[in-house]
């Protein structure tokens, strides 16, 4: 067998050009850089962020760096008790940090919106990070209230850009949502694209959209799945071929193809080949 792939990126720099700005002083693929240029281009109102999924509020943290080299505040909050604790610890003497322990719900008190409401924050605060790693889009979904300048959330990226996929609305999966899905829902709220990273989309208000001077977001000229997506294609005699990413992300874990065949080897065959 022959496989081999020809796959090239359709990557726009003039649309992407967000990308040449990645740096990293606590993020992970560079979103430090392009939050403080989206920032230098469009400029902060309120200096007022929030970060849902803030972990310890250091470890890949899309606000640290905001909040403690920028001057800004906001709220941080965090659902698991052991990593609040740590959260709590590292703002406990800045009194321009609220930190929250809390799981966000889509409904009643426990929305986004009334937690937002709770602690104060400004309706059109400069900066929403949604980092839950899973439950993603319908945290932005259930968000009414309120509506961020920049919102920065994460996609799954081994999801091709041509599919639209959400998890089911239950926190206790962790499969995450498209970047289509999050594209087709910031435009139903009024956002646009203007970068990605590996797995994380920037999404700005249609107002502030022309600030950017990208004349096309189409999401094939913004963001290229590159290693992370795998394919699959069937055989004639039923044999199912793997190519790309041939391994499971986030457990380490090589995705072998035969143990993905539906059929044995033996029921392998071409009810038309000549034998």
């Amino acid at each position: 067998m022959i496989l081999q792939s020809r796959r090239k990126s359709r990557i726009n720099p003039k649309s992407a050009f967000l990308q040449e700005f990645r740096k990293d002083v606590m993020t992970q693929r560079g979103e430090d850089g392009i939050i403080e240029k989206i920032f230098e281009i469009v400029g902060a109102t309120n200096r007022y962020c929030v970060e849902f999924g803030a972990w310890d509020g250091k470890l890949y943290s899309s606000t640290w760096n905001m909040l403690n080299n920028h001057d800004w505040h906001g709220l941080l909050i965090e659902a698991n008790e052991a990593k609040f604790a740590e959260l709590e610890s590292a703002y406990r003497d800045n009194d321009q940090v609220i930190t929250l322990n809390t799981l966000v719900e889509q409904e009643g008190e426990g929305s986004l919106d009334a937690i937002l409401t709770g602690a104060g924050a400004p309706a059109d605060l400069d900066f929403l990070c949604i980092d839950v790693d899973g439950l993603d889009w319908h945290i932005w979904n259930s968000l009414t209230e309120f509506s961020p300048r920049l919102v920065l959330i994460e996609f799954n990226p081994t999801v091709p850009n041509d599919i639209v996929f959400v998890q089911d609305d239950d926190a206790a999966i962790n499969q995450g949502a498209s970047l289509l899905a999050l594209v087709e829902l910031g435009r139903s709220k009024g956002y646009e694209l203007v970068a990605t990273t590996a797995w994380n989309g920037f999404f700005v208000r249609n107002e502030l959209y022309p600030a950017f001077g990208i004349e096309d977001n189409d999401i094939d000229v913004m963001h290229d799945t590159g290693p992370f997506e795998s394919h699959l294609f069937q055989c004639y005699d039923g044999t199912l071929v793997l190519s790309g990413c041939r391994h499971l992300l986030w457990s380490d874990v090589t995705i072998n193809q035969e143990d993905i065949q539906v059929l044995p080897k033996a029921l392998r065959k071409f009810g038309g080949a000549v034998s």
